[in-house]
């Protein structure tokens, strides 16, 4: 049996094959799984992957802790390979990116509306399965997006009870801040990035996640995700800044929170506080 990488890829003049599979199945397309790793965070091992393959990138790309759906989004993830992030249609024994199939076919897979207004698929959702918690970030709106030629990122969370029989280390996620906070606070913090924990989670609240619930998360809202499995659908981005310097007694380097930031603000202190959204971390009915 072959594997999903060992399928011939055809990389163009895939819309035959496509229209093909689609009237023998009735208008489904198979996708192989898109498994995605994070160098900086712990596998919670929740996500029906066999333990052989959890560092299948190599141990310095970190382990697979995401499992990404109809995705046509590239994972930004440094030294990534090519293809990271790209959900694959499987064919036979051909295999070819969703990415690609859409470019190619447009309104026949993904509806005239859409096509018309985004020219893509601009949506993808995921699993991230992790030990314990995400560092607290945020990810930026369409308008702090574009100032580096990215889109923006509204998210939302559900957290499946078939997939949380064990919380694991920490379920609980710190978001926002408390009322009362001030950019000056949030300044410190980021001045003391290299003296060890920058203490942003002592500015913060966390909440118990419950299996069978969920959170809507706009842009520019910190948050810190816990350590239950969650599904969370997305617009189709992966921007995102980390506020946070230390997690679990690992490293989260400078260039996590200012990645998606223009080069000449790397280090201007004030301009990384106010790409956070002021009044909605800090709104005293935040639940």
């Amino acid at each position: 049996m072959n594997t999903i990488t060992q399928l011939r890829t055809v990389k163009n003049k895939v819309q035959k094959l496509v229209e093909a599979e689609l009237g023998i199945t009735g208008g489904l397309l198979r996708l192989a799984p898109c498994w995605v790793p994070r160098s900086f965070l712990q596998p919670g091992l929740r996500l029906k992957l066999h333990p052989d393959d959890t560092y299948a990138y190599g141990l310095n790309r970190g382990g697979i802790d995401e499992r990404w759906f109809a995705s046509t989004t590239p994972a930004a993830n440094e030294n990534r390979t090519p293809d990271e992030g790209l959900s694959y249609v499987v064919v036979g024994r051909n295999r070819f990116t969703l990415q690609q199939a859409v470019a190619e076919c447009g309104a026949t897979l993904i509806g005239s509306k859409i096509w018309k207004k985004y020219s893509k698929w601009p949506v993808y959702s995921k699993f991230f399965d992790n030990m314990g918690p995400i560092p607290h970030h945020m990810h930026q709106s369409k308008k702090q997006a574009a100032l580096v030629g990215q889109e923006g990122k509204p998210e939302s969370y559900y957290f499946p009870p078939q997939h949380n029989n064990v919380g694991n280390n920490f379920p609980y996620t710190f978001m926002g801040f408390e009322p009362g906070t001030t950019k000056a606070q949030v300044r410190k913090c980021l001045e003391d990035w290299n003296k060890g924990d920058n203490g942003i989670l002592d500015l913060s609240k966390a909440y118990r996640l419950k299996p069978g619930t969920g959170w809507l998360i706009d842009p520019c809202i910190l948050h810190a995700p816990g350590s239950l499995c969650t599904y969370e659908p997305q617009w189709g981005s992966d921007v995102f800044g980390m506020y946070q310097s230390l997690v679990e007694g690992r490293e989260v380097p400078w260039s996590l929170l200012v990645k998606d930031m223009p080069k000449s603000k790397h280090k201007d202190l004030d301009f990384i506080v106010d790409q956070l959204d002021w009044d909605k971390n800090v709104d005293p009915k935040f639940k």
